[in-house]
């Protein structure tokens, strides 16, 4: 029960979902590139992702001096019906 609340609140935050949304229309992106599409400070847009990559929402990958990320290929259910609400 604990992990449905924490990936519920997860979703519950509009900078998150305009994250979601991002990943889910480019797939893979870096802090930088989300930030500017999610129109969010970087700091901030981190700080979502690092939410998200905590309920295991979004994969990430350090690529040469920048860390990318892309939505979770081991998505729980509940995770997986929210992100086809977005």
């Amino acid at each position: 029960m604990k992990n449905l609340e924490k990936t519920i609140k997860a979703f519950g935050n509009v900078s998150r979902l305009k994250i979601l949304q991002y990943l889910k229309k480019h797939r893979f992106a870096s802090v930088g590139d989300i930030a500017a599409g999610t129109k969010c400070s970087y700091k901030a847009t981190s700080k979502h992702l690092s939410i998200l990559y905590r309920v295991d929402v979004v994969d990430r990958e350090q690529v040469s001096y920048e860390m990318h990320y892309r939505l979770s290929s081991k998505l729980d259910p509940v995770a997986l019906s929210l992100l086809k609400l977005i």
